[in-house]
């Protein structure tokens, strides 16, 4: 997903916020990944769960 998709997703309207709070610590711990890690600012750029991830979304 795009970052504007993630948010819709959530509700939430503030991109920093969203970045700061929500999607730079999920990159962190590992539960999502970048499409383009070599290039952040990819116009294509897409963020993907990661095992780690969606094996957090299946025990939930």
């Amino acid at each position: 997903m795009n970052v504007k998709s993630m948010m819709e997703a959530v509700g939430l309207k503030n991109r920093p916020n969203f970045l700061d709070y929500s999607l730079t610590p999920a990159i962190n711990e590992g539960f999502v990944r970048m499409k383009y890690p070599e290039n952040p600012h990819h116009p294509r750029q897409r963020y993907l769960l990661t095992i780690k991830g969606m094996m957090l979304l299946n025990n939930k």
